[in-house]
């Protein structure tokens, strides 16, 4: 058996909130079928996605109040995974129960909780607070992208790609040829990169909205197993933006996460959240366009490179300087696979020893 490709103790994103509606919302999560809905308080629930009975997928049931109806044979049942009504019988059978999910919501997503319930700590959802922070404007949306997680992760950790891929938006040469600082701890792994003194490219050109050199930067951190964050940005060349004062630009944030959905497909939720402009829908708006169509180049790149993988199952890849931050990224990932994988020691055998 080969080794999983993520960890199931972790915080995955399985829809934004305004998709969960008092409706059933089937989506897979590392592999696993599961129905989302929310009570009629607004509670979200999460549940395995297949009748006790006969497996038939709940979503493709109804709600009866807080209630999930099997579209079969009618089974009930409740927001716990409690079977609560069996047609034509009096006596439910004690073992009729699905499975259900540690659920959170946070920062404007629905997260799940795919392993051991007992560690499902709402303190380790992401923080990905600035999409919902009053200081901050940000939209965003998800994309289903026909690849493993990591490629994703892989392309969010690097990003000299801009200037190959993104060339007529937020890519120039500067991106590609600038030095970067990499760094990480046992959750977290990061690259800073400063471009001094350059023309923006097309979007920071238009953000900045004046003519002349800016400074610009990409601050990117990796929160393991799936979750990247890039604080992005450019401001008046020679204004002390690296040392902390911002107040001549503008500041960017680019918020990702990334759900394994099966082993060569994920769900990838993102959102850019700006600080400058805040009461401008329409900004709002053309900004959550403009990189949702830098995202699909992003896409059609990663959906080839997987095709590629698949066809080429023994390649080996190498490793270059840019690559650094994706290899601590999957170090980290691995890390947390292992430590699942590790044989649990019971205290009894250990005091028999």
């Amino acid at each position: 058996m080969s080794k999983p490709t993520f960890p199931l103790n972790a915080w995955y994103a399985a829809a934004y909130d305004v998709e969960l509606k008092r409706q059933l919302l089937p989506r897979t999560i590392c592999n696993k079928p599961i129905v989302l809905y929310r009570k009629e308080n607004g509670t979200p629930v999460a549940l395995a996605d297949a009748c006790w009975h006969r497996l038939v997928p709940l979503s493709l049931g109804r709600l009866d109040g807080d209630n999930v109806v099997c579209g079969y044979h009618g089974l009930e049942f409740d927001e716990t995974g409690r079977c609560v009504y069996m047609p034509s019988q009096d006596t439910i059978n004690p073992s009729a129960c699905v499975k259900s999910y540690p659920i959170a919501e946070k920062h404007r997503f629905i997260w799940i909780w795919p392993g051991d319930p007992a560690l499902a700590d709402p303190a380790l959802v992401p923080d990905m607070h600035w999409n919902q922070d009053p200081d901050w404007a940000a939209d965003g949306k998800m994309i289903e992208v026909k690849c493993d997680y990591r490629l994703v992760v892989d392309n969010l950790m690097d990003l000299t790609h801009e200037t190959f891929v993104h060339g007529s938006s937020i890519g120039n040469r500067a991106v590609a040829e600038a030095p970067f600082e990499a760094s990480h701890s046992d959750r977290f792994a990061y690259i800073t990169r400063w471009m001094d003194d350059i023309d923006p490219p097309p979007f920071w050109r238009k953000q900045y909205g004046r003519p002349g050199k800016v400074d610009r930067w990409q601050i990117i951190r990796f929160e393991a197993p799936c979750t990247v964050t890039i604080d992005v940005g450019v401001a008046e060349a020679g204004t002390g933006a690296k040392h902390g004062d911002r107040s001549k630009g503008v500041n960017g944030y680019v918020l990702n996460t990334i759900t394994p959905s099966t082993d060569k497909t994920c769900l990838y939720f993102w959102a850019f959240a700006r600080n400058y402009d805040l009461g401008n829908q329409a900004r709002t708006h053309e900004l959550r366009e403009g990189v949702a169509g830098v995202f699909r180049e992003d896409e059609v790149v990663l959906e080839a490179q997987q095709k590629a993988i698949d066809a080429n199952p023994d390649h080996q890849f190498y490793n270059l300087n840019i690559d650094a931050g994706s290899m601590w990224a999957r170090k980290l990932i691995d890390r947390m696979i292992d430590a699942e994988l590790k044989p649990q020691v019971s205290p009894h055998s250990v005091a028999a020893e």
